[in-house]
């Protein structure tokens, strides 16, 4: 195991390099700049930049710069300083705009990751150890619901359903009354109850999805030779079935964590939309559309980074796990 992480440690630079180097050639892609964009909306508001001025700004911002120079910049400042730039459209360090953001990101994608296992592990259990049950067909059915719903359309479902019956926005993390409030008792149980909302939304889609990949996962295992041997042997089926066919069941929510560090960054964009929720989403969208080269690509780049991480830990966790992988 030591030397597959080793391995994996030795591609992992050359990778986030080689992704750098994309991110930034996408970011700049689009035909035109930030400064076009800024200037095209100082012009529809009545205002005009003279050829001078742009000039001025286009050199302030490197913009006058091959790509390679540009690139270099950024990358040089980032690994050497810590700094991955200034956004152009806030006037404000990027890791200043990200970091501010970041914690209800991770608040509210862990408590997703959380609501998801919690239901999908015992559902998925007990639809594979009573196959044709009543509560089997239910749950299946509940979970192909689940599927075909999309996310920001359960997000607009629960919004009105919480205005038109209960008179409450459900938006936000906090109601308009303690938006800018100091925390106290009465604010913390006014984000408790507005913070089951993102939780529920985000976290339906990947119940459904885990509780029938782990159930076919498991039907798989129990027809397998290992078990049926364990049951003539008279080990009990409850104690067969955790010991066992679980164990090797549970990759795909191993396999889930892959997506847990990028899921922290990307905050389920449309739904953080919908929702109005200050996560780095909506943000990470502001940057792309208005061609914010510096945040957008520190977004692309930190959800690059994170994925190769998380899907390095999930891969060891596989290792620990199922016993079969260390064989191949």
């Amino acid at each position: 195991m030591v030397g597959f992480i080793l391995r994996r440690m030795l591609l992992f630079i050359p990778t986030l390099l080689f992704i750098s180097i994309l991110v930034f050639f996408l970011i700049q892609l689009p035909p035109g700049d930030f400064l076009d964009t800024l200037i095209l909306r100082m012009q529809e508001g009545g205002s005009s930049v003279d050829a001078e001025t742009e000039a001025v700004l286009r050199e302030r911002y490197a913009l006058d710069q091959p790509f390679l120079i540009q690139y270099g910049r950024w990358v040089g400042t980032i690994i050497i300083e810590g700094d991955f730039g200034r956004s152009f459209n806030w006037n404000r360090p990027v890791s200043d705009l990200i970091w501010s953001r970041l914690g209800w990101t991770m608040l509210i994608s862990i408590g997703s990751i959380l609501f998801t296992w919690a239901l999908a592990f015992p559902i998925a259990i007990y639809s594979a150890t009573n196959q044709y049950s009543f509560f089997d067909y239910f749950f299946s059915f509940v979970g192909f619901v689940g599927l075909a719903i999309p996310n920001f359309l359960l997000a607009l479902v629960l919004m009105w359903i919480g205005f038109s019956v209960f008179g409450v926005s459900m938006g936000g993390l906090f109601s308009s009354e303690y938006r800018d409030a100091a925390w106290s008792i009465d604010k913390f149980l006014d984000f408790m109850s507005h913070l089951w909302v993102p939780i529920v939304v985000l976290g339906t889609a990947g119940t459904a999805g885990l509780i029938r990949t782990m159930r076919a996962n498991l039907l798989d295992e129990l027809n397998k030779p290992y078990v049926e041997a364990a049951r003539a042997k008279g080990l009990r089926e409850r104690r067969l079935v955790w010991k066992y066919p679980v164990r090797v069941a549970l990759n795909p929510f191993i396999s889930s964590l892959a997506t847990l560090l990028p899921s922290m960054i990307s905050g389920a964009t449309i739904v953080s939309v919908v929702l109005g929720l200050p996560t780095t989403g909506p943000l990470m969208l502001d940057a792309l559309l208005e061609q914010d080269m510096f945040l957008a690509g520190s977004f692309l780049l930190m959800l690059s980074f994170f994925t190769l991480v998380s899907t390095l830990i999930s891969d060891i966790l596989l290792l620990l796990v199922d016993p079969r992988i260390r064989l191949e």
